[in-house]
């Protein structure tokens, strides 16, 4: 395979096991792809579509996915380490158990999906669509979570202490439950119209 592939359809490939190393995917489409137990290393996918993929048990370390669509693909025990994955979006997909360990994923997304116990410890977020979404018991400490989109997103039990919610509709978001620390209190208070003092 050529270290550049572009305008290329893939339909019902069996890539289970495989090991993918630097490996730029632009324009391409994946369809019924099967990428279970794989491994992709330093790879990129720009302006991909992927639709019932399969990534289960894979380990993606260092690989870009970027502005590209997945639809109804399976990331069941996944790992995506230092991971990019700006302004990618994620459409009825299976997303757990996933493993997220740092990484991009700037303006990506995850519009109604279920991500209850996520690890998502330090994951940038930034302006990430979230609208819907449920981090019931998530992970996010020290996250980016900075003018992304949390309204409707359900965070019972989810742990958001350190992470940057800079620029949230606070008023719009229910922390009932949620893992908080005091400076992020201060703020939800204060978004609430309380007058915080010592």
């Amino acid at each position: 395979m050529s270290d550049l592939v572009q305008n290329s359809t893939f339909s019902g490939d069996d890539w289970a096991l495989e090991e993918v190393g630097h490996v730029r995917y632009e324009d391409c489409a994946f369809h019924d792809v099967d990428w279970s137990e794989a491994r992709l290393t330093g790879c990129v996918f720009s302006h991909c579509t992927f639709g019932g993929v399969r990534f289960n048990a894979a380990v993606l370390t260092s690989t870009a996915i970027l502005h590209s669509t997945f639809r109804k693909c399976s990331f069941f025990d996944t790992t995506l380490a230092d991971c990019k994955l700006t302004g990618t979006q994620f459409l009825d997909c299976g997303l757990r158990p996933l493993t997220v360990q740092g990484g991009d994923w700037a303006y990506v997304a995850l519009r109604g999906q279920n991500l209850t116990g996520a690890k998502l410890k330090g994951l940038r977020l930034r302006e990430a669509d979230l609208t819907g979404a449920d981090l019931t018991r998530a992970d996010l400490r020290d996250a980016d979570l900075a003018y992304a989109r949390l309204k409707e997103t359900r965070l019972e039990g989810a742990d958001l202490r350190g992470a940057d919610l800079d620029g949230i509709a606070l008023r719009e978001v229910d922390l009932r439950g949620a893992r908080i620390d005091l400076a992020q209190a201060g703020a939800f208070a204060v978004a609430h119209g309380a007058i915080v003092s010592p």
